[in-house]
């Protein structure tokens, strides 16, 4: 017996009897409206599988309704009903996202078989959903988790850059902070989400490789191109190509990029033709990139072309409060991957944890409840689980000959990281704005201070650079 539900708009209360009769007499559940106001107050009011939408209404077109529909409800499927049939009319419902175009008066033989069908597309763009927030949930790994303010700034920005038309973001940060974990967010909350997601590491590939394998080749380009073949990027098309340690691009290669980002067109190796695609390049790097363009390891140019959009992942270590969080992620991944039943970190472990470190940062942390519940058989973690480098780690004692130490410091104690950002402040009032002195009074080297006060953002009243 069928359970799904369906709504009428239709102005004439015969057609609106006798369709919802058939449909109840096959087991559906049948609503229905007299005008598009009330249908659209009653979709917004239930959870509707199929509209039946009459084309002429007392207060609008279907076609209005049906652009409405298709915004706010786009899983739904909807099939329009009209006694005034034209083909310029059906081409325009079909453009606008209708599943069907049914001419009155209508077969009910003929429109039993149309909702059949009309429901099963709806039912499958749910499942594409559901499978597609699996693919993004908790199974996959690739949950964004945190309620640190700067995991929060950074979950909002992905939130807006989801939904606008930048086609060229960077992520920087350090190794394993989840920049992957970020392309994918921005990929799978966009209307890019049913497209492809191409992941590109740059550094796993030779430099006389990376172009075939970006651009594609063909036959007869080289020895080994036997055939011709579409590169990542033409896989790509009208999806997102996720470009990992862009920093180690060559710079050959990082001027034929260039060349992509300025004219969205590429040739494929041993070709001339202009190839277009539509692609959103999110490119990664854990590398101080102004560094290498002041270095000469990396064009300027495709450096500022890049970084329309920067997002700067923290570190774990800067986001302390995010730990717990993460832990919980992690056991609850791997008590169904690994058929276990670990439940909770006690609380001695829990500090020890919250205090270390974390240099490989979220990767780190991943690996570690992975190795601890793969050896242990335990419904909950204490010390005597942890590995010996979170153990025996001691958090490094600050040097008070370096940077006086605040007299303001709150008593509730600071983060790691807005530790860093005030011994910053206080090393460039001491030496009067001026980063060189700054630097050497920290131990640091004035390229890392530069990189650390873009972080905290103080580079807008540095001052002088020495």
């Amino acid at each position: 017996m069928a359970h799904e539900q369906i709504l009428i708009i239709e102005d004439e209360k015969l057609i609106r009897w006798s369709i919802k009769s058939r449909l109840e007499q096959e087991g559906y559940r049948v609503d229905q409206a007299e005008d598009g106001k009330t249908g659209l107050s009653r979709l917004e009011g239930d959870d509707f599988d199929l509209l039946l939408l009459d084309f002429r209404l007392p207060d609008m077109t279907g076609f209005e309704i049906l652009e409405r529909v298709r915004e706010k409800f786009p899983e739904m499927s909807v099939v329009m009903m009209t006694a005034y049939g034209t083909v310029e009319s059906a081409v325009r419902a079909m453009k606008l996202g209708a599943f069907d175009y049914l001419t009155k008066p209508v077969n009910l033989d003929e429109l039993t078989l149309v909702v059949q069908k009309a429901l099963e597309t709806t039912h499958l763009r749910r499942e594409v959903r559901r499978l597609r927030s699996e693919q993004f949930g908790p199974r996959s790994d690739v949950q964004l988790i945190g309620k640190s303010p700067a995991m929060l700034k950074v979950l909002e920005l992905v939130r807006k850059i989801s939904s606008s038309r930048a086609t060229t973001v960077l992520l920087e940060g350090d190794s394993g902070t989840g920049k992957n974990v970020i392309a994918k967010a921005i990929h799978y909350g966009s209307d890019r989400a049913d497209r492809p997601f191409v992941n590109i590491t740059c550094s796993a590939i030779a430099e006389t490789l990376l172009e075939s394998e970006l651009f594609g080749h063909e036959r007869g380009a080289f020895t080994d191109a036997k055939v011709q073949k579409k590169g990542l990027l033409e896989v790509a098309d009208r999806g997102t190509a996720f470009l990992d340690e862009i920093g180690e691009m060559g710079q050959r290669m990082q001027a034929k990029l260039l060349r992509f980002l300025e004219e969205k067109t590429f040739h494929r190796v041993g070709g001339t033709r202009d190839i277009r695609v539509d692609v959103r390049i999110i490119a990664a790097t854990n590398r101080d990139l102004e560094k290498a363009v002041r270095e000469g390891m990396f064009r300027e140019d495709l450096f500022y072309r890049l970084r329309v959009i920067p997002i700067l992942i923290p570190p774990l270590r800067e986001r302390r409060e995010d730990i717990p969080l993460l832990i919980q992620h992690f056991l609850d991944f791997f008590n169904k991957e690994l058929r276990k039943n670990t439940r909770e970190v006690d609380a001695e472990a829990m500090e020890r944890m919250m205090r270390y470190h974390w240099a490989g940062n979220i990767r780190e942390l991943r690996n570690a409840i992975e190795r601890i519940m793969i050896l242990e058989d335990t419904e909950r973690i204490g010390l005597s689980h942890l590995p010996s480098e979170i153990l025996t780690y001691r958090p490094p004692v600050p040097d008070p000959t370096v940077v006086e130490p605040s007299a303001t410091a709150p008593v509730g104690g600071m983060t790691l990281g807005e530790m860093e950002r005030r011994a910053i402040r206080q090393a460039l009032d001491q030496a009067g704005r001026n980063q060189v002195r700054a630097a050497k009074l920290l131990g640091i080297t004035r390229d890392t201070l530069r990189y650390r006060m873009k972080k905290f953002g103080l580079l807008e009243d540095s001052g002088s650079e020495g």
